[in-house]
């Protein structure tokens, strides 16, 4: 089972910058993007019937949003957090047999740190979220989380420190999610590996330079890791200031983790 997730900073910009030739080259189970900017109705993806989407709009128009394909239909589907909606778009999740798939895009502290209560708060709702789906089956959490939870996760990381997506208390969030039985999926794999990362400023030749941070990622249930095959940066992919990332498990291991859970 093959699972992407990018940060497409803008679908529409991205679409024209070849997102359906590489969503169709990926091959998916289940695709989930973030910061789509767009409202119902301003795009038209058609993948045939093989994928079914799901779609959670900003209400402000241009901002955030999340979107799902899948190419199997789940049990259910919810939007936001414990009230099933979200004003900023920023949550998709989708049940399925085996395992929750939450899709996220974390609030951003902001620069001068003027959104950092608030997101400490979202962050505390959302562990909560999080762990009470776990109780109850395996949970594979993608996306943007808009932190670089280690050193090692960003290029200038002392210059960086205190520094929105690098402040202690949003690393602490971090390591308290870990803490609640989620593992770091590219780190159990690449636990010393320098420079991957999954964002790079639009300043010039930063990308290039690979001056960047890693603020995307898979995290899953501690119980799921027996199931993992692979958890890879594509960072060549161009197209968003984010690059995807893939998760890749083997699905007769994920039913019997669902079995023994």
């Amino acid at each position: 089972m093959k699972l992407v997730s990018w940060n497409v900073n803008g679908l529409r910009a991205c679409v024209n910058k070849g997102f359906n030739d590489y969503f169709k080259d990926m091959d998916a189970d289940i695709f989930c993007v973030q910061e789509t900017k767009l409202q119902e109705g301003q795009i038209c993806l058609d993948y045939g019937e093989e994928y079914t989407q799901y779609w959670n709009y900003a209400q402000k128009k241009g901002y955030s949003g999340t979107a799902v394909f899948s190419r199997s239909k789940p049990m259910s589907v919810y939007y936001g957090i414990e009230e099933n909606s979200e004003a900023e778009g920023r949550m998709v999740t989708l049940e399925f047999e085996h395992f929750y798939l939450v899709n996220v895009y974390t609030p951003n502290a902001r620069r001068d740190l003027s959104r950092l209560e608030l997101r400490l708060e979202w962050e505390e709702r959302f562990r909560g979220y999080v762990t009470k789906l776990d109780a109850q089956k395996p949970v594979i959490i993608c996306g943007d989380l808009n932190v670089a939870h280690q050193e090692i996760d960003l290029k200038n990381w002392k210059s960086n420190v205190g520094n929105s997506g690098f402040t202690h208390e949003e690393r602490g969030k971090m390591t308290e999610l870990l803490g609640a039985g989620f593992v770091d999926s590219f780190r159990h794999f690449y636990p010393e590996r320098n420079d991957a990362f999954t964002w790079w400023s639009f300043m010039p030749k930063v990308r290039e330079r690979n001056i960047g941070w890693r603020i995307d990622y898979f995290l899953v249930s501690a119980r799921l890791v027996p199931a993992l095959t692979d958890a890879r940066i594509d960072a060549q992919t161009m197209g968003s200031d984010h690059c995807p990332i893939i998760l890749e498990l083997d699905e007769s291991k994920l039913a019997l983790i669902d079995t023994e859970s």
